[in-house]
């Protein structure tokens, strides 16, 4: 079955449009995309490697997904969080930072960024096959190195020192 998304307009407004997953979405219209930026009480930042066969593969990144048709941004936001690590967050655990709009050819989206805070250890991760291959829990400063060294989704580094500058401000071991 298809993965639908809802259209919105620049302000976040429905247009009471879709698109299909893998569609161009066209000028002007925009589809959702959620952010969560997991920490733990140590002050470690939950990073995934996308699985080898997707878009960036082998690269790590911050939990992150479309919003499907029919979703929020906030419902989407707990169901990626557990599909791609198997952290449960109610609702209201979630912290909203923000949104980027990004405009380009084929992929016009607006990102919507939240912060998870919670105790959780390495051990508590479970990967979704075909999503994610690994997990780490490391310090924000490994994620800059890892950036500069071209493991990390350049891109979703220079987003998330944007939304969540109490964690890439401080400098930690």
């Amino acid at each position: 079955m298809a993965e639908l998304f809802d259209l919105y307009d620049e302000k976040m407004r429905p247009l009471g449009e879709m698109c299909e997953r893998g569609d161009s979405v066209p000028r002007g219209k925009y589809h959702l995309v959620v952010n969560v930026l997991s920490v733990n009480f140590d002050s470690k930042v939950l990073i995934t490697k996308r699985a080898a066969d997707k878009t960036f593969g082998g690269m790590w990144e911050i939990t992150g997904g479309a919003v499907i048709s029919g979703e929020t941004p906030l419902q989407a936001a707990v169901r990626e969080l557990f599909e791609e690590t198997g952290l449960k967050a109610l609702p209201e655990a979630l912290d909203y930072r923000g949104q980027i709009v990004h405009k380009s050819e084929r992929h016009n989206h607006i990102n919507i960024f939240y912060l998870f805070r919670a105790d959780f250890h390495q051990d508590s991760i479970v990967l979704q096959p075909g999503e994610t291959d690994a997990a780490r829990l490391v310090f924000p400063a490994e994620i800059e190195r890892m950036a500069k060294e071209g493991e990390f989704v350049s891109f979703c580094y220079q987003r998330a020192k944007a939304m969540y500058p109490d964690i890439f401000g401080e400098r930690m071991p």
